[in-house]
């Protein structure tokens, strides 16, 4: 099972990343998928999630309105559109395959926010 974040960097206030997950080693359209950050020194949190086959997203307060999650089954991918991005942003970003039996995490991106 892996699953590889890909799209993360540093990008100026205002400005906007894309995210890519790609899964491997396991039914991607059977498991709900989600986005984490975590910053250093705190716990890692929720902020946004898509059930699987897409059927409904959530997304912490923090980033509603500006950040996006969408699934291709297809190409076994899930992604986060970062938009109108602001320092507080700046996290390490992981992704993460859930269902009823199984908890998958990637490894993380780093995303910097800062002029």
């Amino acid at each position: 099972v892996q699953l590889v974040e890909s799209g993360g960097g540093l990008v100026q206030p205002g400005g906007s990343l894309r995210l890519s997950c790609a899964a491997s080693g396991f039914t991607f359209s059977h498991y709900d998928m989600s986005w984490y950050r975590q910053i250093p020194g705190k716990e890692r949190g929720l902020i946004a999630g898509i059930t699987s086959a897409g059927g409904s997203s959530k997304y912490a307060d923090p980033v509603k309105g500006r950040f996006t999650i969408s699934r291709d089954d297809a190409k076994n991918t899930v992604y986060l559109q970062m938009n109108s991005l602001k320092p507080e942003d700046t996290a390490v970003y992981y992704c993460n395959a859930r269902n009823s039996y199984y908890d998958y995490w990637g490894r993380g991106t780093q995303v910097t926010v800062s002029s």
